[in-house]
């Protein structure tokens, strides 16, 4: 098991004044932030960190929402810090959010839920590795 996780704040929440609140949950959860940055994902690049979901539906409603606006990107460090992480988060349709949950405060449906999190501790690095050298992790 990695202690190690990756997420985005996606740009429906970059561009609601979200990233502080977001990132004070992520704190008070325990998470150390080991890399972070602010960037904007090109249509191309998007496709590429989601061409797991290019035979979806939805893939490009997805590629084009996140090419819209800028987004932060982060690798967390805490122990189990996927599942902790996936919990911390909540469901992705944030009606069936739990109380207390980044989604269940921030995000506005399905399709715009406010943050992206690894599924699993290999998805977690590659997610990561994708946005970050190893430089940039710390």
């Amino acid at each position: 098991m990695s202690n190690r996780t990756f997420t985005m704040i996606k740009p429906d929440a970059v561009a609601n004044g979200h990233i502080g609140g977001i990132l004070d949950m992520i704190n008070a959860a325990g998470f150390r932030i080991v890399a972070m940055k602010m960037t904007q994902l090109s249509t191309a690049k998007a496709g590429e960190f989601y061409a797991v979901h290019a035979e979806r539906p939805f893939y490009g409603e997805l590629v084009e929402f996140m090419s819209s606006g800028h987004i932060v990107a982060a690798i967390l460090e805490k122990d189990n810090a996927v599942e902790d992480f996936r919990k911390l988060i909540g469901a992705t349709n944030p009606a069936n959010a739990e109380e207390g949950t980044i989604r269940k405060k921030y995000a506005e449906s399905i399709g715009r839920n406010a943050v992206h999190g690894s599924d699993s501790d290999e998805n977690a690095a590659i997610e990561g590795n994708f946005f970050f050298s190893g430089l940039e992790k710390f």
